[in-house]
């Protein structure tokens, strides 16, 4: 899993009543007392080495002749551990995503398409998981990221989480390909992270781009 810092942040998640974190997916609001006497004791914020972007395609505003993209949206771009959890605690988590969606946490003005010219050159490691399954390993799959666990974290450009009928994926963006050791790095560490034990395989954009879901994965851990 994560380090010290990350499973201390998951804990102290854990501890939350469900009246300080509201119902999953609900949007919280605060009384006049409550936002008050929240203003008093936090009174510094913890800054992240960069800031991040959470973006959403929503299935519903998906048409077939709509290009590849077209309907994914920025949600929220967050720079302070504070602000990643006032949004993390107040979204639906993947199991409660409505099946086509797809959930986005990229470096802020990374855009998270083949298309953006960090991401042009990448390619992404991929985790499958039963429907429903997959909520604590995003979590720390975003802890990972915004706390810079990984060795190479230059070449990280965010994570993405796919809701299909029978399954979700978790999908972990990266900027170089061809940089091999970067890449297999990368994909050593997210599985111990997670501690996830089947294979996962990393895939070219190049290649998908050509060869759509006949793509092969390049390099395996």
């Amino acid at each position: 899993m994560a380090d010290e810092l990350n499973k201390a942040a998951l804990e102290e998640y854990k501890s939350s009543s469900v009246e300080d974190r509201g119902e999953e997916g609900e949007i919280v609001g605060e009384s006049d007392d409550t936002a008050s006497s929240l203003g008093k004791q936090i009174t510094m914020k913890h800054p992240l080495e960069h800031s991040w972007t959470f973006w959403f395609d929503n299935p519903s505003g998906k048409s077939k002749q709509a290009a590849w993209g077209s309907s994914i949206r920025p949600i929220y771009t967050f720079s302070t551990a504070e602000d990643f959890w006032s949004v993390y605690n107040n979204i639906h988590h993947p199991s409660k995503l409505a099946v086509g969606a797809d959930f986005h946490c990229f470096k802020n003005k990374i855009e998270p398409k083949w298309e953006d010219p960090v991401c042009a050159n990448g390619g992404k490691w991929t985790m499958n998981f039963s429907r429903g399954k997959s909520d604590t390993c995003w979590l720390y799959t975003l802890l990972a990221l915004i706390g810079e666990q990984f060795d190479y974290g230059d070449e990280i450009c965010g994570a993405v989480i796919n809701v299909r009928v029978r399954q979700e994926k978790i999908a972990l963006w990266t900027r170089n390909a061809a940089n091999e050791t970067a890449q297999v790095s990368i994909g050593k560490q997210w599985k111990e992270f997670l501690d996830y034990n089947d294979t996962i395989g990393f895939i070219f954009h190049d290649d998908a781009k050509k060869l759509d879901r006949a793509a092969k994965n390049r390099y395996s851990v």
